[in-house]
């Protein structure tokens, strides 16, 4: 089996339903995805092991290694994302939620792995929420924190002198929302597929490749190496 349907067939064991993508569950939802993109799920290593095998395949150079962790997730996105949206409107009540699942599991692998190589911890819940609002992307986080819906960046949430546990659900809530809005809007705008299925899922290739892109220069450029004694 290619890695792109492993890949789909992993994201539709993840995926909730549509009944449960409901604002109760979104949280859950999302968090689930971001431990498994730590520790690793179905074909996909964790994010740390992926982090440490492409710098030694690097040599050490830390800047060719998010180079090509971004270019790797943005092919592995871009199979999903192909994979996900063939068929049209007939198989958006599995795909749509399988789509979601899959791109929210890569692209915090990806935004985990860049931590992991500045310095960050994993385990820690302030880490974990930077992975998580990086997904909603440069342009969207600024206008929640301008309007105060969130603290700060990534950077500030990953260095902030305390967890605050309130935050959790909030951003679980906001990246759920968010992912949502996208998967669904580039799926209705495709209805094309339902005559012309490759349609379909070439624009989820496209969409979904560059999405996560964006979200690897915005994080190579915000994550800052941490200092450690």
């Amino acid at each position: 089996m290619s890695l792109s349907r492993r890949l789909g067939r992993a994201a539709q064991q993840l995926g909730p339903s549509v009944s449960e993508l409901a604002p109760q569950y979104a949280a859950t939802f999302v968090q689930q995805a971001l431990d498994r993109a730590v520790h690793g799920f179905g074909p996909l290593d964790g994010a740390a092991l992926v982090a440490e095998r492409e710098r030694d395949a690097q040599g050490g150079d830390l800047e060719a290694t998010v180079t090509r962790l971004i270019e790797d997730h943005v092919r592995l996105a871009g199979a999903q994302g192909f994979v996900t949206n063939l068929g049209g409107l007939a198989t958006m009540a599995v795909a749509v939620p399988a789509n979601i699942a899959g791109l929210a599991m890569l692209q915090c692998r990806l935004v985990a792995a860049i931590a992991h190589l500045r310095g960050y911890d994993l385990a820690d819940p302030r880490t974990r929420n930077a992975v998580l609002t990086a997904l909603l992307g440069e342009e969207k986080l600024h206008e929640l924190v301008r309007r105060r819906q969130l603290p700060g960046t990534p950077m500030v949430l990953a260095t902030a002198p305390v967890h605050d546990p309130h935050l959790d659900t909030l951003v679980a809530n906001e990246v759920a929302s968010e992912l949502m809005t996208r998967v669904a809007g580039k799926r209705l705008a495709s209805t094309v597929g339902r005559r012309v299925p490759v349609v379909g899922g070439l624009v989820g290739a496209s969409t979904d490749g560059y999405a996560t892109w964006k979200i690897g220069r915005y994080v190579d450029r915000e994550l800052l190496p941490r200092r450690t004694p």
